[in-house]
């Protein structure tokens, strides 16, 4: 705790226990498929506070992805 006053430390995983354990702010960033060139575009869904992503976040897909339906 100490050191966040100084450095910031961006953290990515895919563990969600570890994400709400260790983080103050989370982001959610997903793919969206272009179905006629068949390309990926990275998306930024959310971002907020970790206790407002985990516990009432805002768009449906990151409800989705941490509580496991997808992902």
């Amino acid at each position: 705790q100490e050191i966040k006053s100084e450095y910031t430390i961006i953290i990515v995983t895919h563990n969600m226990q570890q994400a709400a354990r260790v983080s103050d702010r989370t982001a959610f960033f997903t793919t969206e498929v272009n179905p006629d060139s068949d390309t990926r575009t990275g998306l930024l869904v959310e971002l907020d506070d970790t206790e407002t992503i985990f516990s009432n976040p805002s768009d449906e897909r990151t409800e989705n992805y941490i509580t496991g339906r997808f992902g």
